[in-house]
């Protein structure tokens, strides 16, 4: 089980946009992450008639490393670490700070 999930919240904890929250959108690899708003770069493309797509600079998202983004906890507002324990046979997920379940 991994800590991260689709659809969680994070907070960039290191980098360029340290600081900025957004929603994991998906999972490039095993160890990086494609985070909404986050990690923008401008990419100059070519025009290809063949396709029909135009040329020019396009603004796109680019994956950012596991170890740099934080689940961002609703209670507290601020990043937070994730560990793992089972209750009534299931694995979950829960914040080490406040002791709650992630998903509760």
């Amino acid at each position: 089980m991994n800590r991260l999930k689709k659809g969680d919240e994070v907070i960039v904890i290191t980098g360029k946009d340290k600081g900025k929250r957004g929603t994991v959108s998906s999972f490039v690899s095993s160890d990086k992450v494609l985070v909404d708003g986050i990690n923008l770069v401008k990419k100059h493309t070519k025009a290809n008639p063949m396709t029909g797509s135009q040329g020019g600079i396009v603004t796109k998202e680019m994956p950012v490393h596991i170890s740099n983004v934080a689940l961002l906890n609703p209670e507290t507002q601020k990043a937070d670490r994730i560990g793992f324990r089972i209750e009534n046979d299931v694995k979950i997920r829960y914040f080490k700070s406040t002791n709650k379940a992630v998903d509760a």
